[in-house]
């Protein structure tokens, strides 16, 4: 492999050998290999970050890993903040992807979904994007290192590279280390390909930089003269990104023109054009080979002007032209260039936090305030990542738990969780999981969920999704208990309103929308449908097949005329008359009368019990009376609730009555604080006995109430 830039980089060098002075003491002991090893590692992290405590924890981690720094030594000698930042790396170093990576022999890649889920782990699980670097970082060295190791621990290291470290490093911006990281990985898992590519390019890395900068030198020169100010960037192009090109493009080495490139940095639009010209006049243009994304830019939002010429000694090189508002947007933006390189569905969230680790990791002055303090700790908090037993990458919400792993996987090894295992030691099925362990459950033969999974407080499961799976299994499970049920329920409404209309199931049925009796049953032992609605639907019923005239309890004549209270006393003359406070009769209910002295009659349910008293002591004076015509009249009814005390409770009575359309007359409440009931007692007016029926389910339908019961 060619040498990289940051290999020559003296300052960095010079902070790694200051990260071991600190830590002397420490490394008094260590044997070389595993210092030289913690050096170059923390090297390459110094090139992008120089800050002490970012190398020295690196270094130290490193050490750690490698065992010859014990943990009781570290905690007693290094500094607090490095100590703190070895050990987060430390964390983020138990995700070594050799486990899950086993399953992909020799350059076979990882599906495009694993792989993806891998890199966001990475980045899921730390808020300081220094630990990513230095993670990246310590692949590189193993990418160094495995020119030693065996053939299949070489390609395991080099296929985790591809899928995961480099296009993570390409989406931090750390290009110098993702073009390493590609041409190692390509070099142990397509050694023939490798070897082709760089016999082509004849000439070394470094002779490329060297041609590179000559280009640079004379093309800033001639801008200058020309009165456009530029900033000109160049890079010869590593051989996996020329291999890649061939593939993609299914061109030849010949016919490759951007081997060598450079970029134009200008001010305006008008001076790309100018810088333009400038390229033009200098060396010869090949032609096919260029492209207006100014003029006419991708779909993606991308525009810059691409041309390919004839540069000094005869070799081509392409050259870019862009103003820095287009460059900024091509590389954080909308039509930025790792999308490009990686394809697949955007995300935009992911694309911010990206975009946030990306500025967390440029180089900052010294008096300027570290954003880590403002926004480090707030990235990637919606999902977490952790490993099936066979090594998947599996993204779960925020705050899941092993059964919300077990759903996740299959519906069928959620249903028959029994227990879970995270990391190899038994934890309860409400334990929340973090990104990175390693999940196995322990099933049953049989299914059996718990309902206790459904109530959130409880803490059971995270996922919506999860929950409507274990609801779903109820439904189907209890299907021939709600059956029974709300058969039952069914007839004893029917009971309750003895003497009244006997419905057709079916049609009853059909007028509730579903789709036969059955359908009906499953709706009530379910609770999908209320008894509240059961009941408002056969008052519907009973006053649409109700004669214009109910007959009295006794037959005979018809009423021979109507009271002012709407009562029909046969066979008495214009009688006074009330209803008994006792019962408080609505019609159509049989009803009898009772002559008192001086406050004429008294009208009693039939079947009242104060009105079997009085008819045991003078059954001379109970007279039969019946129902007058009067369809608008309306009367009194006393009940009575009892229910847990709640706030909101008289609200939520109140408001069934109000959608009855019924006035209240009267009501009181008391509480009891030792049991922590409500006591109401309401009076109001209604039309029938249906209208009161369907009042009193509803309100006994109301969450917290205990009972409902007419006076």
């Amino acid at each position: 492999m060619e040498t990289t830039t940051f290999d020559n980089d003296q300052g960095a060098l010079a902070a790694a050998r200051g990260a071991a002075a600190e830590l002397a003491e420490l490394l008094e002991s260590v044997p070389a290999p595993a210092l030289e090893r913690a050096t170059e590692i923390a090297r390459i992290v110094a090139h992008f970050d120089p800050d002490p405590v970012a190398v020295a924890g690196t270094l130290l981690q490193s050490l750690h890993a490698a065992g010859a720094v014990a943990a009781e030594a570290a905690e007693r000698v290094a500094p607090a903040a490095v100590l703190s930042f070895a050990r987060a790396l430390g964390r983020l170093g138990r995700l070594e992807l050799a486990a899950p990576l086993k399953a992909a022999t020799g350059a076979a890649p990882l599906p495009a979904a694993q792989a993806e889920a891998l890199r966001r782990m990475l980045l899921a699980v730390v808020s300081d994007p220094r630990l990513v670097l230095a993670r990246v970082a310590e692949q590189l060295w193993l990418l160094r290192a495995a020119r030693q190791a065996d053939g299949a621990e070489r390609q395991r290291i080099a296929l985790q590279t591809r899928e995961v470290y480099a296009p993570l490093a390409n989406r931090l911006g750390l290009s110098i280390l993702k073009w390493e990281l590609e041409d190692y990985a390509f070099r142990y898992l397509e050694p023939d390909e490798y070897r082709r590519i760089a016999t082509a390019l004849a000439e070394k890395r470094a002779d490329r930089e060297r041609h590179i900068e000559e280009l640079k030198g004379l093309l800033e020169r001639e801008l200058a003269r020309a009165g456009v100010r530029a900033e000109v960037h160049g890079r010869p192009k590593h051989i996996f990104s020329i291999w890649r090109k061939m593939q993609q493009k299914g061109l030849a080495f010949e016919q490759l023109y951007d081997v060598r490139a450079v970029r134009v940095l200008v001010d305006s639009v008008a001076e790309c054009y100018a810088a333009l010209g400038v390229v033009h006049g200098l060396w010869r243009y090949l032609p096919g080979e260029f492209d207006d994304y100014v003029a006419t830019p991708k779909v993606n939002g991308y525009r810059s002007i691409h041309t390919a010429v004839v540069g000094p000694a005869g070799k081509v090189v392409e050259v870019q032209i862009r103003t820095r508002e287009m460059h900024d947007k091509a590389e954080l933006g909308v039509a930025a260039h790792w999308q490009y390189k990686e394809g697949g569905v955007r995300d935009a969230g992911l694309e911010r936090k990206v975009e946030q680790l990306r500025a967390l990791l440029a180089p900052r002055d010294a008096h300027d305030a570290d954003p880590l303090d403002r926004v480090g700790a707030s990235l990637f908090r919606e999902h977490l990542y952790v490993f099936s037993p066979k090594g998947d990458v599996v993204e779960l919400p925020a705050g899941a738990t092993p059964l919300d792993f077990a759903y996740h996987v299959h519906t069928g090894i959620g249903h028959r969780c029994r227990g879970a295992r995270v990391d190899g030691r038994m934890v309860p099925l409400d334990q929340r999981l973090e990104s990175g362990v390693r999940v196995e459950i322990n099933t049953a033969k049989e299914p059996q969920p718990s309902r206790d999974w459904l109530v959130e407080s409880r803490g059971f499961l995270a996922s919506k999704s999860a929950r409507a799976k274990v609801r779903a299994w109820f439904r189907q499970v209890d299907h021939d208990d709600h059956l029974k049920a709300g058969r039952a329920i069914l007839e004893r409404e029917l009971a309750r309103r003895a003497g009244s209309l006997t419905p057709a199931i079916g049609e009853l049925a059909l007028e509730l929308d579903f789709a036969g009796a059955d359908g009906l049953y499953v709706a009530l032992g379910a609770g999908d449908l209320s008894a509240a609605q059961l009941g408002a639907a056969l008052a519907r019923r009973e006053r649409a097949a109700a004669p214009a005239v109910a007959p009295g309890v006794t037959g005979g004549a018809p009423p021979k005329r109507e009271s002012a209270e709407g009562v029909q006393v046969m066979g008495v003359g214009d009688l006074l008359s009330q209803y008994a406070r006792c019962c408080r009769p609505v019609p159509p209910e049989p009803i009898e009368g009772y002559v008192t002295l001086g406050r004429g009659m008294t009208i009693h349910r039939a079947g009242c019990g104060n009105l079997t008293r009085l008819r045991a002591r003078q059954p001379d004076r109970v007279l039969p009376v019946a129902w007058g015509t009067d369809r608008g009249q309306l009367y009194p009814v006393e009940f009575r609730v009892l229910a847990f005390d709640r706030r909101g409770l008289v609200r939520d009575v109140s408001g069934v009555l109000a959608d009855a359309r019924l006035s209240i007359e009267r009501m009181t409440t008391a509480t009891d604080a030792a049991d922590r009931t409500a006591d109401m007692s309401i009076a109001v007016r209604v039309h029938e006995l249906g209208e009161l029926d369907a009042v009193l389910a509803r309100i006994a339908g109301l969450c917290d109430v205990i009972r409902v019961q007419r006076r």
